[in-house]
């Protein structure tokens, strides 16, 4: 009975560890990377396998309890995706993926609670289940080889390496030790064991090895190359080369490529001869931008900025200075401008001429 317990208790703890795991990844990092949500998942994933797996929970019951163990059962789907979703710059979500994951977890809620029901479909539901499991854990695991070499390159990295490896093995054993008919019982302490160990790494991984936070670039006119040069010089993410960096900052400080109508991110990862993810990793982790608009708003309002306050352009439409620095259009230049400098376009100008005029007037000033 003490083991019993003791194994509950940690089975809860699990559970709230991967509710911070899902927490974490959707609040900090699904705009910025395409797999968080279905990392999200993937703990969620987890939580419901240590509620489903846990002593006394119930059995040959069509209740509650089956939406835990349908997304208990269909976790190897997800791991698969997952891992498609970080090592596969071509990887898209499709509506036949939800089919398969809607398979596997009717084949679980089958398994599950019809052993006492109807034995003989409950059977054949586990053991193909148990098959479809090792296969979608080899298949998640054969995906690393696809992009290991950028992902390896940094210590975080090579530590999600190592877990999606062990998410991927621990799936093979235990669907491995259900072909065996090796008791639940006797491996379900050593399970809750691993699940907390997979918890406890992603968390230290987001939580304790953060993105680099830089500074943004501030400011406009002849200054902004130098500034957004210093930013990129300093940030150093290490899934980029330096030649990355530098490539990065030519494009958008010297050629101003963010005045480009219709810029999206896979378009300058085209212009800068990588993948679309490797950017995204570049603009978040290595300059602290939350996500790509927010970076290329910064070079195309620190050049409205520095036209706005250029007093020989006092008479060019607000307009003009907005279209020439890359927005589509009036309202969401208004909108971005307000939001970082606390003032419309036409009071920033009005202050920053007027300041400009005192000063030229204190300068005159005879002594």
């Amino acid at each position: 009975m003490a083991m019993t317990a003791l194994e509950l208790g940690l089975r809860g703890a699990v559970v709230a560890l991967f509710l911070v795991v899902c927490a974490v990844l959707l609040l900090r990092y699904a705009a910025v990377h395409r797999a968080a949500h279905l990392g999200a998942a993937m703990g969620a994933a987890g939580a419901a396998y240590a509620i489903s797996t846990a002593p006394f929970f119930p059995a040959s019951s069509f209740g509650w309890s089956s939406p835990f163990i349908a997304f208990a059962m269909g976790s190897p789907v997800i791991f698969w995706l997952w891992a498609r979703a970080m090592f596969d710059e071509r990887f898209a979500l499709r509506p036949w993926h939800a089919a398969v994951w809607t398979l596997l977890a009717g084949l679980g809620v089958v398994s599950h609670n019809c052993w006492t029901i109807w034995p003989d479909l409950a059977g054949p539901c586990g053991r193909a289940l148990a098959l479809a499991t090792i296969a979608f854990a080899g298949l998640g695991i054969a995906q690393i080889p696809k992009g290991w070499r950028t992902v390896a390159a940094t210590t975080r990295g090579r530590i999600l390496i190592t877990l999606m490896i062990g998410i991927g093995l621990q799936m093979m054993f235990a669907a491995s030790a259900g072909l065996a008919a090796i008791p639940t019982r006797s491996i379900s302490l050593s399970a809750a064991l691993a699940l907390g160990a997979f918890a406890l790494i992603s968390i230290w991984m987001m939580l304790f090895d953060p993105p680099v936070s830089q500074p943004a670039v501030a400011g406009g006119g002849n200054g902004q190359a130098a500034r957004g040069a210093r930013a990129l010089a300093h940030a150093g993410p290490p899934a980029c080369s330096q030649a990355a960096l530098n490539h990065l900052q030519y494009l958008m400080a010297t050629e101003r490529t963010y005045r480009q109508e219709g810029l999206t991110i896979g378009v300058l990862a085209v212009k800068l001869g990588m993948p679309e993810y490797r950017l995204r990793t570049l603009i978040n982790d290595g300059l602290g931008h939350r996500n790509f608009n927010v970076f290329l708003n910064r070079y195309r309002l620190d050049e409205a900025k520095a036209a706005l306050a250029d007093a020989s352009q006092a008479e060019v439409p607000v307009l003009t200075i907005a279209l020439d620095a890359g927005f589509q259009s009036l309202a969401p230049f208004n909108r971005a401008f307000k939001a970082d400098t606390g003032l419309t376009p036409t009071e920033f100008r009005r202050q920053a001429i007027a300041g400009q005029t005192a000063d030229a007037v204190e300068i005159a000033r005879p002594e």
